[in-house]
């Protein structure tokens, strides 16, 4: 089998940390907010400055930077976007991400050479929404969440990589129409499109009939209840030949507001299957230890979403989060049979770590023979918080890679 244009993987990055792990365990480009317009509010994001840093730092590695700039905007909002666009097409980033029909036009008569991607926020379900935004200049689009693989690959077919064609492969999925939900305004005040959304879909709920005392009314298989609103996370690992077969140009991983280790564990194992792929199409298959890095990270019970048309397996029996994987250290440096890290939970001397890196050290295995405080003083338990530590180890490790336990 033959292939085409190698898809890009586009990782998230809700801070700096995030941002240089995501390109250290693989990714192509990474998208990031500023302080103002996107839809992470509670994400630590970026200033202006910062995003021209890392901007100049992916350009030397050959790598992209996107920003978002997808709330729907108020009058209030519009006022200060020129400005802000304006600065970034002088940063530098490689497009802006938008939905909202004015933040459009602004974007392309303030800065008319800046590629502009459309958000998944605008709902484009359809080829001839496609061509709507093509029409008007967009160079990419995020389709809706909504589609199935079919749809997908009949949109692609038809424009052909002009606009590129994005999709979401991993991560939370909204259980609003590709996001645009009132819950989150409705409940608590902050509105879910201007970047403040508490996941109120994720919440845990009871039916209680009116007029009725003496707690809620069981409506539900269990004693749990039913949670109406909730869905799993989005896992298409396995299927990543079928969505590279179906002509997608950039494969989205969500979670900007998920840890480092989440942004390692994902991003290394996208990289390693889509490679995979690329280099043996033929009866491809994903490797079992690549589908295990992904029960390692925090998620929520996974499915495929619509692309298969499994639409009754979305909603789970609980809204906790599983995670079988602990994050011991963020590596800073290496040397002399050593390497210097940041504690992240608790660890002891005679512990076995887990590398995580995207080199051939990933996953090999070591044991906590001798580690030291920053005053050289040896440490038998790491529980103190972001403590730096040097640690014996047979591994020559980077920054940003990861030991777990």
């Amino acid at each position: 089998m033959s292939v085409g244009k190698k898809a890009e993987l586009l990782a998230p990055a809700g801070n700096k940390e995030k941002f240089y792990t995501a390109l250290r365990f693989g990714a192509d480009a990474v998208y990031l907010a500023g302080k103002d317009f996107g839809l992470r509010a509670y994400s630590d994001n970026f200033t202006n400055d910062e995003i021209a840093c890392c901007v100049d730092y992916a350009h030397k590695l050959g790598k992209k930077v996107y920003v978002t700039v997808n709330i729907y905007a108020k009058n209030a909002d519009m006022k200060k976007l020129p400005d802000y666009i304006s600065r970034l097409a002088d940063a530098g980033a490689d497009a802006v991400l938008v939905s909202d029909p004015g933040v459009f036009a602004v974007t392309r008569k303030t800065a008319p050479g800046m590629p502009v991607h459309i958000s998944t926020q605008a709902n484009t379900t359809n080829g001839d929404a496609v061509a709507f935004w093509a029409g008007l200049g967009a160079s990419r689009v995020v389709l809706a969440r909504e589609l199935n693989i079919a749809e997908i690959k009949e949109i692609c077919d038809r424009f052909g990589g002009k606009p590129e064609i994005e999709t979401f492969v991993h991560g939370a999925m909204c259980i609003s129409m590709s996001g645009r939900c009132l819950l989150s305004d409705y409940f608590t005040g902050r509105g879910g499109n201007r970047g403040e959304c508490v996941q109120a879909c994720r919440w845990e709920y009871e039916i209680n009939e009116v007029g009725k005392k003496g707690g809620g009314l069981t409506v539900a298989e269990d004693a749990r209840g039913t949670y109406f609103l909730n869905s799993k996370d989005m896992n298409l690992l396995a299927s990543i030949n079928k969505v590279i077969e179906a002509g997608v140009d950039s494969l989205k991983i969500e979670g900007r507001m998920k840890s480092p280790f989440y942004v390692a564990s994902v991003v290394n194992a996208y990289r390693r299957a889509v490679d995979s792929y690329y280099a043996a199409p033929d009866g491809w298959a994903v490797s079992p230890l690549l589908e295990n890095e992904l029960r390692l990270t925090s998620h929520r019970q996974y499915t495929t979403g619509f692309y298969f048309g499994d639409y009754d397996r979305q909603c789970y029996e609980t809204s906790k989060p599983e995670q079988t994987g602990v994050f011991a250290v963020s590596v800073i440096e290496s040397g002399g049979g050593y390497v210097l890290a940041e504690q992240r939970n608790r660890f002891k001397k005679g512990d076995r770590l887990q590398v995580l890196s995207p080199t051939d050290d990933f996953l090999k295995e070591f044991v906590v023979e001798e580690m030291f405080d920053e005053n050289g003083i040896a440490v038998d338990d790491a529980k103190i918080v972001q403590q730096k530590l040097r640690i014996k180890c047979p591994y020559k490790l980077e920054k940003y890679d990861i030991l777990r336990k």
